[in-house]
């Protein structure tokens, strides 16, 4: 493919309507549609659940934008992360996982998973060795976050994606941290990426989706089979704005990742922060890594406080741009506690976050703003 990312974002899957000229895709807010007889379709669809040309046009630019053949739109993040585990799994397998995974994703493979007879081992997935050592005779998947949620870990997706090939593994890669303007798995030999489209490709807060995307044809079937079967689809709407968010994709990860290597670089300095995690510092022991698969360091930024749990909490009620709230990859800043928050599911498990542990997403906003607001809770 010969067009950069930019234009990909805008243009990918996206053409002038046929029937108006209406530069932006329409909204094709129907649940079924006619057919010229029984069985001929005029365009392809039947029944908004299995087909949408909204839907569509989003599946074909996911694809594009992440260098991949396929790729499955579904209702959220989590939708997505269910379809490619059950796609590949059967009771009996066992898969890898980070161990600091988000809690979304540790609480469906522990909670659910689990009880459908799929086994799991936690390991730090920037440790190739480790990693290797944890694949059984029964690993399926090695699913990797990278960078982490929320240590903000790295892993060396290339070295990974031989692994799996030498073990006939799956390398599956959540991709929303990074988004794909910041990285590619599928071009360092991953086999399947996911994301929440929720994040920094919706890059709103203003809607909730999830997409697979892969080169694999098999696994692509599998995946198509169980989006319709299931039914976990994101509505024609839901789309649109993804799509419209996606337009200005590469614009924005540029400022994310700037205004969080500005908020790391001073947290580093600050007395009352203990440790800063960000892949853009160099002290950070994936940033040779980082720099190498990553076009930018993103828009993630986590921070331990010098006095504790409370005091984290405290930090996170005290901001006045840093919104206190869930999610992330949105133009606003947001601020967490994990461990009370996004990760409070891994609570008492290999998993669980340090409790002194805060969670930024930086935002879009005028950097000096932010890092005053950010300063001034410290204080």
């Amino acid at each position: 493919m010969t067009d950069g990312f930019a234009t990909r974002a805008i243009h990918a899957g996206q053409h002038p309507d046929s029937s108006t000229g209406s530069v932006i895709p329409p909204i094709h807010a129907t649940s079924t549609y006619a057919q010229d007889g029984v069985g001929n379709q005029r365009a392809g669809y039947e029944y908004s659940r299995t087909g949408n040309p909204t839907r569509t046009t989003l599946e074909e630019c996911l694809a594009a934008l992440e260098s991949g053949r396929y790729a499955r739109a579904f209702s959220s993040g989590m939708a997505a992360t269910d379809a490619v585990l059950r796609g590949v799994l059967r009771p009996g397998d066992h898969l890898v996982i980070p161990d600091d995974a988000y809690g979304g994703t540790f609480r469906l493979i522990d909670k659910v998973l689990t009880g459908w007879g799929v086994d799991y081992t936690p390991v730090r997935v920037s440790d190739v060795d480790e990693v290797r050592a944890a694949i059984r005779h029964n690993t399926k998947v090695l699913w990797v976050e990278s960078p982490t949620n929320p240590l903000l870990n790295i892993a060396d997706l290339a070295a990974l994606a031989e692994l799996a090939a030498e073990t006939s593994t799956r390398l599956v890669v959540d991709n929303t941290f990074a988004s794909p303007y910041l990285q590619q798995p599928l071009s360092l030999g991953a086999d399947v990426v996911v994301h929440s489209t929720t994040k920094y490709l919706g890059g709103h807060s203003d809607v909730v989706g999830g997409a697979v995307v892969t080169s694999d044809e098999e696994i692509a079937s599998g995946i198509a089979f169980l989006q319709n079967t299931v039914g976990a689809v994101p509505g024609p709407f839901d789309a649109w704005l993804t799509l419209r968010g996606i337009k200005t994709l590469a614009a924005r990860m540029e400022q994310h990742s700037a205004n969080a290597a500005r908020i790391a670089a001073a947290l580093r300095e600050h007395p009352k922060v203990t440790r800063v995690f960000y892949p853009g510092l160099p002290e950070h022991p994936g940033h040779e890594v980082a720099a190498r698969q990553m076009r930018l360091f993103g828009g993630m930024v986590s921070f331990t406080h010098a006095d504790g749990e409370q005091a984290a909490v405290d930090v996170c009620a005290r901001t006045r741009l840093f919104t206190l709230a869930e999610s992330l990859g949105g133009v606003e800043s947001l601020i967490e506690h994990p461990g009370r928050m996004t990760h409070a599911s891994t609570a008492g498990s290999l998993l669980q976050v340090p409790a002194e542990l805060v969670r930024v997403s930086a935002g879009i906003e005028d950097v000096d703003d932010l890092l005053r607001d950010l300063l001034a809770a410290l204080e």
